[in-house]
């Protein structure tokens, strides 16, 4: 076979390597370049205003092959320079050609452009390549970030408007609608005193069996206030206390819609991540805090409060009229304080009978287990000696009276209501409460913020990979010119045999 015919592959790694072992170039060839690159810089600073040569000398590192177009431009522009012998006068001209001349001994030029194809096809590309798949990974851990921002601001905002649903507000000015909220305690304290009713069956059960088994009348000391609220209601601890309703009430609420600070429900996010401050300044809020302070029953004088006007000609018998006159200090019947208030709203009373419904579910739920083993008190020899109504029970009937008390448990207890019976004894847990709920929505505005600024991220992180793009694409064009210069220029010293540069570069 004609060698002529048999191609020369060169592995792209190898280029400069077998250049030199071929002696094409000089192993020192690095030394002459370096001078090379300084002619070229000091040939720059004086060119004509070409287009071909300003595209040339754009963004690129000027090789071999840009000096020989360079010449040819300048056989165009210094065409006035040239003499009679065909030389040129120009000082650009003899310096290009200098230089390309420069470029031309010991193949220099060869060398230099080897190696700019090897550091394009191991380095420049793909470094640049690995540039923009980090990129994108950060995109990608970005958008990851921001689903689950997503996710916490979704279940933030969740609680907060499960909270509000919850309170029965709106959460645009908390703490002012929760402090309005206190306009329904009344009407559920109402509806609750009536569904409380249920567990009067319950209450008698439970009387009779304490009368049964003492032996004697105890209905005046079993469940006294709960019996109290199932036959009169929720009346005011007054009436309660001293059986009768009083001619009128003082009651003080010890928070004020009017002197609520509105601007107190704004949220101050802030940018420091600190944790949100409970410490209540009760000055500012216009309330005198102070648990030990007596309560003011007012004047204990009759002198001071009324005016006293005989009538000689009306005779009253206040036992008839069903007056009765008090003498403990609260003369003329007004109900003042803690005594004003309704017996579930008094923190005192509300507590007993919430005891008492404890205490009748603890009963029935022991009565439960009795009745369903073998160690039944009625189930023995009293049997017979038994009230009707304790005979009658079954394990079904005092379940339901159970699940009655229960009811009647969580009406009472319910979160709506304890939120609101807080929100009006407490001046420090509407603070609280609107701060809990003003951390929640803190919590979504960041997390918002953050999405945010990952969205502005990502924009400019895509901005970025794709203004890199071009770049690589322009790189491997001229890379791939530099193979074809390089394998052209080869083959012209080895007669026209093809040379074919493979490896790295073709996988471009």
């Amino acid at each position: 076979m004609d060698e002529q015919n048999i191609p020369i592959d060169i592995n792209t790694n190898k280029l400069l390597d077998w250049l030199i072992s071929r002696r094409h170039v000089n192993k020192d060839w690095q030394s002459n370049i370096l001078k090379i690159r300084e002619k070229i810089n000091n040939a720059i600073q004086d060119m004509p205003a070409h287009e071909g040569i300003i595209k040339l000398l754009s963004g690129q590192h000027i090789n071999y092959f840009h000096c020989l177009k360079i010449v040819d431009i300048l056989k165009e522009t210094e065409a006035d320079s040239k003499n009679l012998f065909g030389r040129y006068g120009s000082q650009r001209m003899k310096d290009w050609q200098d230089i390309v001349s420069s470029y031309q001994k010991d193949n220099v030029y060869l060398a230099e452009i080897a190696q700019m194809l090897v550091r394009n096809v191991s380095y420049e590309i793909p470094g640049l390549r690995k540039q923009v798949a980090k990129l994108e990974q950060s995109q990608l851990e970005c958008e990851k970030k921001i689903k689950d921002y997503s996710k916490i601001e979704s279940v933030a905002l969740k609680e907060f408007n499960s909270s509000c649903e919850q309170l029965g507000i709106a959460g645009k000015k908390i703490k002012q609608e929760l402090i309005e909220l206190l306009k329904q305690l009344p009407s559920l304290y109402k509806g609750t005193a009536e569904k409380i009713k249920i567990v009067k069956p319950a209450i008698q059960l439970y009387t009779e069996f304490n009368n049964f088994l003492s032996g004697k009348n105890t209905s005046t000391d079993v469940l006294t206030i709960l019996k109290y609220l199932v036959e009169n209601g929720n009346t005011t601890t007054y009436e309660y206390i001293y059986g009768e309703k009083p001619i009128t009430i003082e009651e003080q609420s010890p928070l004020n819609v009017d002197e609520i600070n509105i601007d107190s429900d704004k949220i101050d996010f802030g940018d420091n991540g600190a944790e949100i401050d409970f410490q209540i300044n009760t000055e500012n809020e216009g309330i005198d805090f102070d648990e030990n302070q007596d309560i003011d029953w007012g004047s204990s004088s009759p002198e001071e409060d009324f005016e006293i006007v005989t009538h000689e000609d009306i005779e009253i018998n206040l036992e008839e009229s069903g007056i009765v006159v008090e003498k403990s200090g609260i003369d003329g019947g007004v109900a003042k304080g803690d005594e004003a208030l309704t017996i579930l709203d008094n923190p005192k009373t509300r507590e007993q009978i919430i005891n008492n419904l404890m205490e009748l579910s603890a009963f029935l739920k022991m009565r439960l287990y009795e009745m369903s083993s073998d160690s039944d008190l009625l189930a023995m020899s009293q049997m017979q000696d038994a009230p009707t109504i304790l005979q009658m029970q079954t394990v079904e009937s005092v379940a339901m009276l159970n699940d009655c008390v229960n009811v009647a448990l969580d009406e009472l207890t319910n979160k709506r209501i304890s939120h609101l019976h807080n929100i009006k004894h407490s001046p420090k847990y509407v603070d609280i409460l609107s701060a809990s709920l003003k951390q929640k929505l803190s919590v979504v505005e960041k997390m918002r913020a953050s999405k945010s600024a990952l969205e502005k991220k990502i924009k400019e992180l895509r901005e970025e990979a794709q203004g890199i793009e071009p770049v690589i694409k322009l790189l491997i064009e001229r890379t791939k010119q530099l193979q074809k210069d390089i394998q052209e220029d080869i083959s012209k010293k080895y007669k026209g045999r093809v040379v074919n540069i493979v490896g790295g570069v073709n996988m471009l």
